[in-house]
């Protein structure tokens, strides 16, 4: 079973990491998905991705998830960069969970 959960947990750090580098158009070296287990951000960035993609990810692919207590990770793993968790469940669609007035000041620059 805990086997099964860090497969499913490691398929959505994969795919991520695959859309991230098609998505800033990097190579495949600049961005890395973390072993299961290990502390920190799930996925790690080059600078060059980095200047591209300034957030720290944390993935949860979970059919229960305590959301706070993902977030609560995703804060503590930030480092300087704006944290988010990445969540999925089976059957359902990936979403970004990420800070309300922090995704506001996003837009607002955004429009600038």
């Amino acid at each position: 079973k805990t086997a099964e959960a860090k497969a499913k947990g490691r398929r959505l750090q994969q795919w991520f990491r695959d859309k991230l580098i098609e998505t800033l158009e990097v190579p495949a070296d600049d961005v890395r998905s973390t072993a299961m287990g290990q502390s920190g951000e799930d996925i790690l960035l080059s600078y060059q991705a980095r200047q591209k993609f300034p957030f720290s990810v944390e993935c949860k692919n979970q059919e229960r998830l305590n959301i706070w207590s993902a977030w609560e990770q995703a804060e503590s793993n930030k480092g300087i960069y704006e944290p988010i968790v990445v969540i999925k469940k089976n059957k359902q669609r990936p979403l970004v969970v990420l800070d309300a007035e922090n995704f506001l000041d996003m837009i607002r620059d955004f429009n600038k």
